[in-house]
């Protein structure tokens, strides 16, 4: 009976000290220089959200955020190194949809498991997509466009920026969805692909809004539909393609992910303070003035739509038997 009495109070104490550990754990974050892994070169979008969210966490944490470029691999080098780092929040990888395409269309190749090596703590912000078209192509509308898909087979063109990327994804979902045959045709970066939209060359192409945006302004490009399944707050006057097709929902996204088994209360440290620093009235106004839209979702937000996003590229990447390069 004392054996009982002494190992509860034994118990007692180490399940109080965990909940001390735990707290204390985000009071002394962080310790140091944070590394914030970036899985593409300087200078792109990526590299800018991510800088400036990294330089508002140095102000606030009153310690270094030092960017680390690590591009390569469809984002899986940058992302490999936050798997492999030290379970306590001082390496933040920034990811992008990439990231929940790899685990299908590189099965056989990605170092890390997406769900078991890291914790996804929050997405930062989104990018809408829209689908372009030139500007002679005979149609104007999704309901339009999928009627002379099928009664011309084969004969529209989709341009993406290159092969298992996620606006070729887009591309090959409405095929499934809309029940109808386009070809792709891949590019090296998203310029060369609209260049050749803007020629007539290819007839359609998914884009990031704010990429398309000018040549829509100019008149170069014309707007089938935004692929998001809401209306977007600070994009207005287009349909959705979910209009048509319910359910079809393609965005693009900035998040950030720990390596698992980061304590708790850091992960929710880093989650409440980028959520924070992201609705500075300045800070938002900036990156809604790159096209992105502030989200700073919970770590239990973030986690249901990356499995979500994991599920239905999956499905697509099987369907088309899309294999990567």
């Amino acid at each position: 009976m004392k054996f009982v009495r002494g190992f509860a109070g034994v118990l007692g104490l180490c399940v109080l000290a965990l909940l001390v550990v735990a707290p204390v754990a985000a009071q002394n974050y962080p310790k140091g220089t944070v590394k914030w892994v970036v899985p593409f070169p300087p200078g792109g979008p990526t590299d800018v959200v991510g800088r400036i969210v990294a330089q508002q966490l140095q102000e606030a944490w009153g310690q270094p955020v030092v960017v680390e470029n690590k591009p390569g691999a469809g984002t899986m080098i940058g992302t490999d190194a936050v798997a492999k780092s030290a379970p306590d929040g001082q390496t933040i990888g920034m990811v992008i949809t990439a990231h929940m395409i790899n685990p299908a269309l590189n099965a056989a190749t990605i170092p890390y498991d997406t769900l078991k090596d890291l914790t996804h703590v929050t997405q930062m912000v989104a990018q809408h997509v829209v689908l372009v078209a030139n500007t002679k192509v005979p149609f104007n509308t999704v309901r339009e466009m999928i009627a002379y898909a099928k009664a011309h087979p084969g004969k529209l063109t989709y341009a993406s920026p290159g092969a298992g990327t996620g606006t070729h994804l887009a591309g090959e979902m409405l095929k499934i969805e809309a029940g109808i045959d386009m070809v792709h045709v891949p590019y090296k970066g998203s310029s060369p692909a609209q260049m050749d939209l803007v020629a007539g060359r290819v007839d359609l192409m998914f884009d990031v809004y704010h990429s398309a945006k000018q040549l829509v302004e100019q008149g170069k490009l014309k707007v089938i539909a935004l692929t998001s399944d809401t209306q977007p707050a600070n994009i207005r006057g287009y349909p959705l393609v979910a209009d048509t097709i319910p359910g079809f929902n393609v965005s693009s996204l900035f998040g950030l992910v720990v390596r698992a088994g980061t304590p708790r209360s850091i992960i929710d440290k880093i989650q409440e303070d980028t959520a924070r620093v992201l609705n500075k009235p300045e800070v938002k106004v900036r990156l809604e003035g790159l096209g992105v839209e502030v989200v700073g979702s919970t770590p239990e937000q973030f986690e249901h739509f990356v499995r979500t996003e994991l599920a239905k590229w999956a499905k697509v990447i099987k369907a088309s038997n899309i294999k990567s390069d």
